[in-house]
C-alpha cells in the first residue's frame, strides 16, 4: 500500500490554472515571473525613495540617500539581482548540466534564478554605487534591506503561479497538486515563503523602523533582514521539495537551502550586535 493516498483524497485546494504568459502581442510574451520582478523592483524603489524623504528616521536627522541616488541605483540594483541569481543558481544548483550546454546558462526559465546569488550580486552592486557616490555603506545596504521584502513577496508569488519551487508532499487541506509535482498533493511552500519573506519580514522591518527608529543606527535594519530571511528560508526547507539535481545532503532533511542561510543568520546578528554597540549619532 502507498504511504500517500491518491491527489483527489489529499487535497481540497485545486492548483490555480493561470497561463504563465501574462501579456503576449505577436511573438513577444511578457511571463509572469519577470512581471513580479518588475512590480518588486518598482514598488521597492517607492518605497525607498519615501524612506529617503522621512529625513527624522536617519542619523542627524538627515537623510545621507538623496531621491537622485535611488533612481540611479534601480539600474544597479536590476543587474545585480538578474546577473547575481542567475550566476548563483548556475554555479550552486546546476553547474554540471550548464558545463555540457553552456546556452542553458542564458535559459532562465530552466531552472530560474537563486536568491543568495542575487543577494550577492546587490550587494557588490550597493557597496561600489555607495562607494562611487560617497553614501554610508551601511546606510546604502539598510534602505535596500528594508524594501528587499516586497520583491521577494511578488517573486514567491510568481513561483507560484508558474509551478515551480513546490513543496514536500502533504495531506493538509491546503495542499495542492501542481502540474509539474507529479500526481500526490504537495505544500504551497511558495505561498508560505511569499508571508514569511515577504509579509511578515516586511512587517517587522516597518515596526524596526518606524517605532523603533533603527535607520538611525546603520546595520541594524540590514542585519534584521538576513536574520529574517535566513531564518524563514530555514524554517520554510522542512515544507519545500529540495532541488532534484541535488537532492538532500544529509538524512532527508539537510538541504542546499539550510546550508547558505545559516551562514545569513550568524552574519545577520553580527550586523545587529556591531551596530549596537557603535556609537549613537540621532
Amino acid at each position: 500500500m502507498s504511504l500517500y493516498p491518491a491527489a483527489t483524497s489529499l487535497s481540497i485546494m485545486p492548483f490555480p490554472q493561470i497561463d504563465p504568459i501574462a501579456i503576449s502581442i505577436g511573438p513577444l510574451a511578457i511571463h509572469w515571473y519577470g512581471l513580479a520582478y518588475v512590480v518588486g523592483i518598482m514598488l521597492g524603489w517607492l518605497y525607498a525613495r519615501h524612506l529617503t524623504r522621512k529625513n527624522t528616521l536617519w542619523p542627524g536627522d538627515t537623510s545621507p540617500i538623496t531621491v537622485a541616488h535611488l533612481d540611479d541605483f534601480i539600474v544597479w540594483a536590476t543587474a545585480g539581482i538578474v546577473l547575481g541569481g542567475r550566476l548563483g543558481y548556475i554555479l550552486v544548483y546546476d553547474f554540471p548540466s550548464v558545463a555540457a550546454n553552456p546556452l542553458r546558462a542564458f535559459e532562465i526559465w530552466n531552472g530560474g534564478m537563486s536568491f543568495h546569488g542575487g543577494l550577492t550580486g546587490t550587494t557588490i552592486a550597493m557597496f561600489l554605487f555607495a562607494r562611487r557616490n560617497k553614501i554610508p555603506v551601511w546606510s546604502m545596504f539598510d534602505i535596500i534591506a528594508a524594501a528587499a521584502p516586497i520583491g521577494l513577496f511578488f517573486g514567491r508569488i510568481a513561483n507560484f503561479i508558474n509551478g515551480e519551487l513546490w513543496g514536500r508532499l502533504s495531506d493538509a487541506p491546503w495542499a495542492v497538486v501542481f502540474p509539474t509535482g507529479g500526481p500526490f498533493a504537495r505544500h504551497p511552500s511558495q505561498l508560505y515563503e511569499a508571508a514569511l519573506e515577504g509579509l511578515v519580514l516586511f512587517i517587522v522591518l516597518v515596526v524596526a523602523i518606524h517605532v523603533f527608529k533603527a535607520l538611525k543606527r546603520p546595520g541594524i535594519v540590514t542585519g534584521i533582514f538576513v536574520t529574517g530571511y535566513g531564518l524563514s528560508r530555514i524554517l520554510v526547507e522542512f515544507f519545500r521539495e529540495p532541488d532534484a539535481q541535488l537532492g538532500y545532503l544529509a538524512g532527508n532533511w539537510l538541504t542546499m537551502g539550510m546550508v547558505l542561510s545559516t551562514p545569513m543568520v550568524a552574519l545577520g546578528i553580527w550586523a545587529i550586535l556591531r551596530a549596537r554597540l557603535a556609537p549613537a549619532n540621532v
